[in-house]
């Protein structure tokens, strides 16, 4: 007759809702049908033949397998329903009060119920919303059942324990049969325990004095801080079950009872996770954040006379260049880089006493040490970019997390400022530090500029695009001081940077981009391309560009033009060579062809490369807008032409073509007039069309070696245009920029944490996962919408408390002083589910392994509470309700915070010659409410 569900399918299941709107009686009401979603199966068929079962409601309220669900809705966990519907008033004020109401709304629901022959039980809601108050009726063939519910404040001292329910449930069933068919009872005790041992929480309270030395472990300059500042794991419930007892068999009343938690059958365990607990990540990161809103400038905030000298010294450009007239500095090359940085930072301070900086002395040189360690060393800085033994490997998918995030390497300079400003405004000073730092550093980019000092930190070469833009303009500031330095010194620079330089320089410039297999020719046939041109600067010709020199190239080249072909040009002086080709000679004349040195192309940041964009974009489709834009494009392709011919005097286009584009000189086989096969070349089809910008170009292009050319790059103008840029920066324009490393450092110190702690969490690894991706779509964007940000630290966030959770959980329950690893497993195994799933079965219940820790945590917490307790809350307790009378059996739990009892049972109603129908009546008992639920059925 009776039909039982699977063990736990009410939780493990899926739950759907489906919700409309109707109006009755001038009242508006929603519908909503509540169900869990079922495999089709054969038995659908079968109760069709069988008339006389009843509707499966019926069947589910003897059900034993699904009580006391861990989530479920309130009716679900009442009555043990699987389907229902229930009509409520749409508004969330309304309230159905008046008891006529209700009877109209009852009396309607039972004739649509018979009229339709629906099976499915229909509940209407009454009274204030917040009291959960449900009457309603189920139908079926021949029989109803009726749910009815009572809800008091407080609960009358009969109805505190079972013997006290199984009398009002008989009462109400009111069966005639004598004796009465045993009752079956369903019991849970659910204990609280809130007052945590504080050693039970393993995080540390940042030690903030220790900060000025940088030694602090987890806050360190460099390394942020990690770990919740509160227990993010704020309540334990323990719920004690005995599923199967009858009547008779347990005693339970206002004298005494024989529930003893610790002999229930079933323990399960659920905790009550903090709500948003603090976290120290979290607030790093969103903290920094909120400096994106701010709108003062550095000068608003520190004060326009504080650097008001420098501030002049830094916006003020427009002279830059007049500095290439004036006589060079002598260097003084036995100060060392230490002295020099504190004479740069005497300049800042002159005009104000310490006390009035944000930032106090030891906690700034530590910081500018952390960023600029060449400082401390005696050495000048030899160039290279320094590395750090803790950061990831090179190739490792950690290390190459920047190239996703736009932020910048791990081990750079960038990145560490990242994390010193993020520490700055959250420890030091706030805004007034994080701009005091800023105004430092600037200030520390323009002495290293003026005094030919490489930035540490940086990677060579030309600014990788990949990378946030102030991090490319940190890069292009290193390539400028490169080539000052280069020249100030006469010191050669590598002749492989040139090969990539050239190439990456005609690609992009000339705007006939070479194939890679162009490439790999041209590299094996061109050989090495020459050094810079800067390498070969004497100091008497570093300043080519002054007038007279300019005169001298125009005399020059105009002498140039008018000797005009190959033939006048054979007869000049080769100038500006680097080395002899292994293989290639002139066409012309049989003479070797020699590799010239050339420019190296003006390395570019992003932002640059837009304008150059948005200006060869504005010059329109037409004719001659294309050809002006090939003759902007072409600037470095006449620079390598100009030094080709220099350097092969009587040379012709397709000798250059041979060394610089490979492909595009075409070689075939063919037969001569004594009938010899010979190789006769030709230019491409490209290099034929008339007008053709390479044609144009070599016309034009005057036979100048690169160190006599106009530089393509201008270090001196870029740099500064470079430290202007950085000086004008507010600090609201900062965070933007360095907010993907603060987030890209943020997600690193989850990954290292998650790692090192074993917590192994599924639902963090998949969280990180998320993070990443989530990142890397909203980061590539130039201005990233705030709420995206927003939603990407909330969710670092919520993986710092899940970790966080876990500590707590692990610390709690000692899983580190397990002797045995198989236990050790298998608490961890415990705790992990703790976390992520509603409740959790312990093994063995108050036997097991888990279940005396629990007993062991609950024991040291009512000792706790003794001992603090007064007089006069002793007496209190002495005086109290009679459940807590009851406690000295259970002394090492508190009185249970939720009593909760399902009583069950089929008998005949109304008369002893009814069908035996399922009864059942559920009883929850807490401290601020009582409420019975009750299903009653009888034949009709």
């Amino acid at each position: 007759l009776f039909s039982c569900e699977i063990q736990g399918i009410f939780t493990s299941g899926t739950w759907e809702e489906k919700s409309d709107e109707i109006s009755f009686a001038d009242f508006k009401f929603s519908v909503t049908h509540h169900y869990l979603v079922q495999e089709s199966t054969d038995k659908e068929g079968k109760d069709e033949v069988l008339e006389d079962v009843i509707p499966q409601s019926m069947q589910d309220l003897l059900c034993m397998n699904n009580d006391f669900p861990p989530r479920a809705h309130c009716l679900v966990r009442w009555y043990g329903l699987r389907e229902f519907v229930v009509i409520a008033p749409a508004a969330n004020n309304d309230a159905v009060l008046s008891e006529s109401k209700c009877n109209l709304l009852l009396s309607s629901v039972s004739i649509a119920l018979g009229n339709t022959g629906c099976q499915v039980p229909l509940f209407v809601q009454i009274h204030h919303k917040w009291r959960r108050m449900y009457v309603g009726e189920c139908q079926g063939p021949g029989v109803r059942t009726d749910f009815e519910m009572v809800h008091l404040r407080k609960v009358p001292n009969q109805y505190t324990h079972l013997s006290g329910l199984l009398d009002i449930f008989k009462s109400k069933i009111g069966c005639p049969l004598t004796p009465l068919p045993p009752v079956n009872i369903a019991i849970r005790f659910t204990y609280v325990l809130q007052d945590w041992q504080q050693y039970f929480w393993p995080q540390q309270p940042p030690d903030i004095d220790a900060l000025v030395g940088g030694e602090v472990g987890g806050l360190e300059f460099g390394k942020l801080p990690f770990g919740a500042c509160e227990d993010p794991i704020s309540e334990l419930h323990l719920a004690t079950t005995w599923p199967h007892l009858t009547e008779g068999i347990i005693v339970d009343n206002d004298v005494y009872s024989d529930l003893d938690p610790m002999q229930a059958p079933h323990w399960s365990v659920r905790v009550r996770k903090a709500d948003n607990p603090q976290c120290l990540l979290g607030d790093f990161v969103t903290e920094f954040f909120k400096i994106c809103r701010r709108k003062e400038s550095t000068d608003e905030i520190l004060g326009r006379s504080t650097f008001e000298e420098e501030g002049r010294e830094i916006a003020d450009i427009t002279h830059a260049l007049s500095k290439l007239t004036e006589p060079a500095p002598v260097p003084i090359h036995k100060l060392s880089v230490s002295n020099m940085v504190h004479t740069a930072k005497k300049k800042i301070r002159k005009h104000r006493g310490v006390e009035e900086s944000p930032l106090n002395n030891d906690v700034l040189n530590t910081i500018l040490l952390f960023l600029f360690p060449d400082a401390a060393s005696e050495k000048p800085l030899d160039g290279t970019s320094s590395t750090d033994n803790s950061n990831p490997p090179l190739e490792s998918e950690e290390y190459n997390l920047y190239n996703q995030f736009k932020s910048a390497p791990s081990d750079s300079l960038t990145y560490k400022l990242a994390l010193c400003l993020c520490m700055i405004n959250f420890y030091h000073g706030g805004l007034k530090g994080v701009a005091h730092l800023w105004q430092e550093f600037v200030l520390e980019m323009r002495f290293r500029w003026e005094n030919n000092f490489l930035i540490p930190g940086l990677a060579s070469g030309p600014p990788d695009l990949r990378c946030c833009l102030l991090h490319q303009k940190l890069q292009m500031l290193n390539c400028c001081i490169e080539r000052k330095k280069a020249r100030d010194e006469g010191r050669k620079t590598s002749p492989s940077d040139n090969v990539t330089n050239t190439y990456s320089g005609d690609a992009g410039k000339s705007g006939d981009q070479l194939g890679p297999d162009n490439l790999r020719e041209a590299d094996k046939d061109k050989g090495e391309v020459g050094k810079s041109w800067d390498s070969w600067s004497d100091s008497e010709e570093e300043f080519f560009e002054c007038l007279s020199d300019t005169e001298e190239l125009k005399g020059n080249g105009q002498e140039s033009g008018k000797k005009g072909g190959p033939k006048e040009m054979a007869s000049l002086k080769p100038e500006g060579r680097l080395h002899q080709h292994g293989k290639l000679t002139l066409l012309h004349n049989g003479e070797p062809l020699y590799i010239p040195v050339t420019q190296e192309p003006a390395p570019m940041t992003e932002d640059l490369l837009e304008e150059q964009s948005e200006v060869l974009a504005k010059l329109g489709t037409s004719a001659e807008g294309a050809h002006l834009r090939a003759r902007m494009q072409s600037a470095c392709l006449l620079s390598d032409m100009e030094s080709f011919k220099a350097a092969n005097p009587g040379c012709f286009l397709e000798d250059f073509v041979r060394w610089y584009s490979p492909r595009d000189y075409i070689e075939e086989e063919v037969v001569d007039e004594k009938g010899n096969m010979v190789l006769k070349g030709e230019l491409s089809a490209r290099m034929k069309i008339p007008s053709n910008m390479w044609v144009e170009a070599w016309e034009t292009a005057k036979p100048i070696p690169a160190r006599r050319q106009r530089r393509l790059f201008d270090d001196t103008r870029e740099a500064e245009k470079v430290l202007h840029y950085l000086a004008v920066q507010k600090p609201a324009d900062l965070a933007r920029h360095l907010l993907p490393c603060v987030i890209h450092a943020a997600v690193l110190k989850v990954k290292e944490e998650e790692t090192e702690s074993l917590e192994n969490i599924s639902s963090v690894k998949k969280i990180i996962k998320q993070i990443i991706s989530h990142s890397s779509k909203v980061l590539h964007f130039p201005n990233p919408e705030d709420k995206k940000l927003e939603e990407i630290i909330h969710q670092i966030t919520n993986v710092e408390a899940i970790i966080a959770r876990a500590r707590s959980l692990k610390a709690k329950f000692g899983t580190e002083k397990c002797e045995q690893e198989e236990e050790k497993e298998d608490l961890e195994r415990f705790v992990s589910c703790l976390l992520e799933q509603p409740e959790v079965l312990v093994i063995g219940a108050g036997r097991g392994h888990a279940g005396r820790i629990i007993h062991r945590l609950f024991v040291n917490a009512q000792r706790s509470r003794a001992a603090t307790m007064t007089p006069a809350e002793e007496e209190l307790k002495r005086m109290g309700p009679p459940e807590e009378k009851r406690q000295n059996l259970a002394a090492d739990f508190p009185p249970p915070a939720g009593r909760e009892l399902i009583l069950r049972t089929a008998v005949p109603r109304p008369a002893p010659y009814s069908r035996a129908l399922p009864q059942r009546m559920y009883s929850v008992l807490t401290k601020e409410d009582f409420r019975l639920a009750g299903a009653f059925s009888s034949d009709t």
